[in-house]
């Protein structure tokens, strides 16, 4: 499945001379090795106003450039795309409330303030749990992982900080595959991917998808430049499938999930998740704390990766290897921004900046409804 192109950007609501300075800006980006290469869709009202691919997807070994169906290491977009909407599936399901207690289902997570954690503070970040650690020096199997986390000690009060926490999310995938009766990737590949057609999304990438994959970084842990394979090493040492990260997909992709979000949770005939869902794990969830966070999702903040003039209500994530979604329900605008800007090295910063600067032309290139056409 995927959206209608826009016969004009005026269609979509979107001022064709913003979309120019956009081009300009993100090839000026490439051209000063801010990243290698991107993909960048904008769609408003259900039209996709602009999808353009830039740079190369590979330098090393080869160079090779990047094309609109270049496949993407997802890194913590995985959180959103997959992992929140299963929770919230189970909710819906009446498998999980969550308001259960997470030593519910790991009975040691108990003590230190432990007992009263529940998995609404593992979707906001308010568990108390540690942001990172490395599972794959500490451990040697990867089926100790959930347990050697639900050992660890609180480092703050749940509750009272946002800490955003890769931990908390290994946590609640692994408690998701209990629920479900199955692995995390299968769960979602048949409630979330299936349903709504996308096809190029996935954990594990088969062949095929590797061949078109974004290059990302090289590994000294696995002595190679890695194309296709997850490059998060918790995610790796966990078999390339986790709550926290190990998704794969393009913009198109992306595109149609964040399009069926901003229909109340279903696209072309296909519901993935209810209006209920969608409004709750989209709404601030953490006021008067240090981020504005919703149920899985990152909301408008300031400062915010998607700039500086996208609507209160927009909700959004980044992930580390480069990639980004935010929506802005108020505009009924998507914007996905995917780049691999750790090839081959993750010393590269200065996307930080550049997704923002991204985000503000988008902003202002939004077309008053009444200028629209047909919109």
């Amino acid at each position: 499945m995927r959206l209608r192109e826009a016969a004009s950007p005026e269609e979509a609501g979107i001022d064709p001379r913003g979309l120019e300075r956009l081009t300009r800006l993100v090839e000026g980006h490439v051209a000063r090795g801010c990243y290698p290469g991107a993909v960048l869709l904008v769609a408003r009202n259900g039209l996709v106003a602009y999808r353009r691919a830039f740079g190369y997807r590979s330098l090393y070994p080869e160079r090779e450039e990047m094309t609109l169906d270049t496949v993407f290491d997802m890194a913590s977009v995985t959180k959103v795309v997959a992992t929140t909407t299963l929770a919230l599936q189970a909710v819906e399901e009446g498998l999980v409330s969550l308001q259960d207690p997470v030593k519910t289902y790991f009975p040691a997570f108990t003590g230190g303030g432990k007992d009263g954690v529940t998995l609404w503070h593992l979707l906001t970040h308010t568990s108390g749990l540690p942001a990172h650690i490395h599972l794959y020096s500490i451990l040697t199997d990867p089926g100790e992982a959930a347990g050697y986390i639900a050992s660890l000690p609180l480092q703050y009060e749940p509750g009272t900080r946002v800490v955003y926490s890769d931990l908390g999310m290994i946590l609640l995938g692994k408690i998701l595959e209990h629920v479900f009766g199955e692995r995390l990737d299968e769960a979602a590949r048949r409630r979330i991917f299936e349903p709504l057609g996308m096809g190029d999304t996935t954990y594990l990438p088969p062949p095929p998808l590797r061949e078109r994959a974004a290059a990302t970084e090289y590994c000294p842990l696995r002595k190679r430049i890695l194309r296709g394979e997850v490059h998060d090493e918790n995610a790796w040492f966990l078999g390339g499938v986790s709550g926290h990260a190990g998704l794969f997909s393009t913009a198109d992709d992306l595109a149609v999930f964040a399009e069926a979000l901003l229909e109340g949770g279903s696209l072309g005939g296909a519901r993935v998740l209810s209006e209920a869902s969608v409004r709750e794990a989209t709404r601030l969830q953490t006021p008067g704390l240090n981020e504005r966070r919703g149920l899985g999702w990152a909301l408008r903040d300031r400062p915010c990766s998607c700039g500086d003039l996208l609507s209160e209500r927009a909700f959004g994530h980044t992930g580390f290897t480069g990639t980004s979604l935010w929506v802005d329900p108020s505009y009924r605008l998507i914007v996905v921004f995917l780049t691999n800007r750790v090839h081959p090295t993750r010393e590269n910063r200065c996307l930080l900046r550049a997704r923002k600067l991204v985000h503000n032309v988008v902003a202002a290139s939004l077309l008053p409804v009444g200028d629209a056409k047909n919109a």
